[in-house]
C-alpha cells in the first residue's frame, strides 16, 4: 500500500477510503477502470494531446523532461506520475501545479462513490480521479506516466494519445509482469517488453530505446499488430552525449545541452523526450524550448543531492529511490571510484543485491534502516557487516564525520520519508 497521508482532514478521510482498496487476486484487465470512467462521463476522451510513457527505469525522468520542454515552449501541461513521495497530491499536477486539497478531496469522494460496487484498486481510483481533474481544467498537453507494466495499466485507456514512449527496460515487479500467461513470451526481458509495448496504439508513434534483440522483436511485433509507428533509437533516431547532446532523426540534427539532473543516464531520458516530441505532430516545440527544458527539468529522489536542512545539515547526502538492478548500475556509474556511506532500506520483496552488488567497490559502510509503514529487509540481508539503525536520523548520527558522502537508497517510500524530514517537499 502506498501509505498516503494528508494534513487536510477532508483529504485524509478519502485517503482512508482508498487505503481499504486492494486489487482482487487474479484480476487483470481494463474492464473495471473502463466501467468506472464510463460512469464519470469518460474524461479520458476529453483530454488535450497525451504523451504516454512506460518503462522500467527512467519513465518518470522522461516525463519530467517532457513537462519542462512543453512548459518552456509556452504550453500549459497536466502531469500524472506515481508513486508520490511525500503527499498524494504529487500524483496529479494541474496546469503546472499540484492539485489543491479541496479539489482533491472532492474528486476522490466523487470517484469512490461511483466505484463502490466495482472493487477497484487504489491505482484505478487514482487514475480515474486524475483524468477527471484533467478533463475539467484547460491545458495544451497531458504527460501521463504508466504505473505498472503497460498492457493492463489503468492509464492504458487513452485510445488516441499524441505519442507513446518506452524508456529503459529491466526486470522488476516480477510477480505481476512475469506471471505465467498463455501466448506471452517466455524470456523475461522479452515478456517485460511485451507488457510495456501494450500501450501501442494504431497510427500513434511509439518511440523507444534500442533493446536486446529479443526485447526489440516484441516492440516491433507490437507495432505490426497494432499499427503503431515504431521509432527506435539507432534506426529512426540517435543521440550521442559528450560535452553536449547530439541528436539526429529524419527531421535533421540538434545540438542540445546536457541535463543538469545528475547521472549520465539522464541524457538518454532527455533524448527520449526529445524524440517523442519530434515524432508527433500535434504540438510544435522549438529546439530552443527543448534546450531550456532539458536544463530546467527536476525529478526528486533520483540521484538528488539534498539541500542543507533539518536532516542533512551541511553534509553531502545523496538520495535515490532506485531498487532494481538497473538502478544499482546507474548509481555505480555515477559514484564510480568514490567512497560512500550507504544508508539503505528496501521492501521485503526487492533484492538487496540489486543495489549492494554494483556499489560494492565504493561502499565504506552499510547501515540498514526500516522502510516506514512497509515490510522491509532486516540488516542481515545487506551483508554481515551491515549495521542497524531505527531510522535515517539515527543512522546519520552514528556515522563518522570523515567527509565521505552519504547515499540513502533502496526505496521510494524511504526517499519520501527523507524528503519530509529534510523539509524538501516536492512541489
Amino acid at each position: 500500500m502506498d501509505g498516503a497521508k494528508s494534513d487536510n482532514p477532508a483529504v485524509q478521510s478519502q485517503l482512508d477510503r482508498l487505503a481499504q482498496l486492494s486489487l482482487p487476486q487474479g484480476r487483470l484487465g481494463l474492464e473495471t477502470i473502463r466501467i468506472l470512467l464510463d460512469r464519470l462521463g469518460n474524461p479520458q476522451d476529453q483530454l488535450p494531446p497525451v504523451f504516454h510513457v512506460a518503462g522500467t527505469n527512467g519513465k518518470g525522468s522522461t516525463c519530467a523532461f517532457l513537462r519542462a520542454m512543453l512548459e518552456a515552449g509556452g504550453k500549459t501541461v497536466h502531469v500524472a506520475t506515481s508513486p508520490h513521495l511525500v503527499r498524494y497530491n504529487e500524483r496529479i499536477r494541474i496546469a503546472g501545479r499540484l492539485i489543491k486539497d479541496t479539489e482533491l478531496a472532492e474528486l476522490l469522494a466523487e470517484v469512490l462513490d461511483q466505484a463502490d460496487d466495482l472493487a477497484p484498486s487504489f491505482f484505478e481510483v487514482t487514475i480515474a480521479a486524475t483524468f477527471l481533474a484533467f478533463a475539467r481544467h484547460p491545458a495544451d498537453a497531458c504527460v501521463v506516466e504508466v504505473g505498472l507494466g503497460g498492457r493492463f495499466d489503468a492509464t492504458n485507456v487513452i485510445d488516441r494519445p499524441a505519442v507513446c514512449g518506452i524508456a529503459a527496460l529491466g526486470i522488476d515487479h516480477e510477480r505481476f509482469l512475469l506471471a505465467p500467461e498463455e501466448g506471452t513470451p517466455d524470456l523475461p526481458i522479452a515478456r517485460i517488453a511485451f507488457e510495456k509495448a501494450g500501450i501501442a496504439k494504431a497510427g500513434v508513434p511509439l518511440v523507444t530505446f534500442a533493446y536486446p534483440p529479443e526485447a526489440s522483436l516484441e516492440i516491433e511485433r507490437a507495432g505490426i499488430v497494432t499499427g503503431a509507428r515504431v521509432a527506435m533509437r539507432g534506426r529512426d533516431w540517435e543521440m550521442r552525449a559528450g560535452a553536449d547532446m547530439h541528436y539526429a532523426d529524419q527531421h535533421g540534427e540538434l545540438v542540445l545541452p546536457l541535463p543538469t539532473m545528475p547521472g549520465a543516464h539522464q541524457a538518454d531520458n532527455a533524448a527520449l523526450a526529445v524524440a517523442m516530441l519530434r515524432h508527433q505532430d500535434q504540438i510544435a516545440i522549438s529546439p530552443s524550448a527543448m534546450a531550456q527544458g532539458i536544463q530546467a527539468a527536476r525529478w526528486p529522489a533520483r540521484l538528488q543531492r539534498l539541500s542543507p536542512g533539518p536532516l542533512s545539515g551541511n553534509r553531502e547526502i545523496w538520495l535515490d529511490g532506485g531498487h532494481n538492478p538497473d538502478a544499482g548500475q546507474a548509481l555505480a556509474r555515477h559514484f564510480a571510484g568514490q567512497r560512500l556511506h550507504l544508508i539503505i532500506g528496501m521492501l521485503e520483496n526487492k533484492d538487496p543485491e540489486a543495489i549492494i552488488a554494483p556499489l560494492a567497490a565504493e561502499i565504506e559502510s552499510i547501515t540498514a534502516v526500516p522502510v516506514p509503514d512497509h515490510d522491509y529487509h532486516s540488516p542481515s540481508a545487506f551483508g554481515k557487516n551491515a549495521m542497524a539503525a531505527r531510522d535515517v536520523p539515527s543512522a546519520l548520527a552514528a556515522l563518522p564525520r570523515d567527509g565521505i558522502p552519504v547515499l540513502i537508497a533502496g526505496s521510494l517510500y524511504l526517499a519520501g520519508d527523507v524528503l519530509r524530514r529534510n523539509a524538501e517537499l516536492p512541489d
